[in-house]
């Protein structure tokens, strides 16, 4: 469980104390008290297996593919994998590759409907860069149409592993991450994915002929 999901539990719990104290109405009560359950759910944080192989890529979110498409960079071809998380989703982030983060930037944005693909570049995001060594993987939290906060809990220069918790979006939200052209794609549109235990991508042996995706994180 998510810290979050405790105090908004516990917010909606102290008003559903109230109303049956003044009212004693069980109609009443019932709305703050489905809410507390609903809070304690959707901040579930469950625990999961991580994949173990050289240059894999996990899926930093639960969710569904919705694009898996080329992008032209300054640096060249990359692969983008964009997943939408419902509300109904696990919405703990986690990161896609082990490495040092290079890029942790904010950027402060609209609220589009997070299946629009302009909210990819207008909705609030927080965009994350990990290097670990021989490539760059790039992948971006983004704000969706109920989203109003993003959490990331990294900075420049810290250390992580391959399905590590880094952070969450609250409710409705997307995720995109952006990784070399000549992936081996494990994954297709339509895809159900889970943070930090499925495969998107497997690097090539020879990955870093591919240079790094460092100049590419605003496609």
């Amino acid at each position: 469980m998510v810290k979050d999901g405790y105090f908004y539990a516990l917010g909606f719990g102290v008003v559903a104390a109230i109303l049956w104290h003044f009212t004693g109405s069980i109609a009443l009560t019932a709305i703050p008290v489905i809410l507390v359950l609903f809070f304690l759910w959707f901040f579930r944080d469950p625990t999961r297996t991580i994949p173990q192989g050289a240059d894999l890529i996990v899926s930093p979110g639960d969710g569904v593919v919705t694009e898996s498409n080329w992008v032209e960079t300054k640096s060249g071809s990359r692969l983008r994998i964009s997943i939408f998380l419902s509300v109904f989703d696990v919405h703990v982030n986690r990161s896609p590759i082990s490495g040092t983060v290079t890029v942790c930037e904010y950027r402060k944005g609209e609220f589009l409907n997070a299946m629009n693909k302009d909210s990819a570049m207008l909705n609030e995001q927080t965009l994350i860069v990990i290097d670990n060594g021989v490539y760059e993987v790039s992948f971006k939290q983004i704000a969706g149409l109920l989203a109003r906060r993003i959490v990331c809990n990294l900075k420049v220069g810290d250390k992580v592993e391959r399905g590590e918790r880094m952070g969450l979006i609250k409710f409705g939200s997307r995720v995109d991450v952006l990784m070399p052209a000549d992936v081996d794609l494990r994954v297709s549109k339509g895809d159900r994915v889970v943070g930090g235990s499925t495969v998107l991508a497997v690097l090539p042996a020879d990955a870093e002929a591919y240079g790094t995706v460092a100049q590419a994180v605003g496609a």
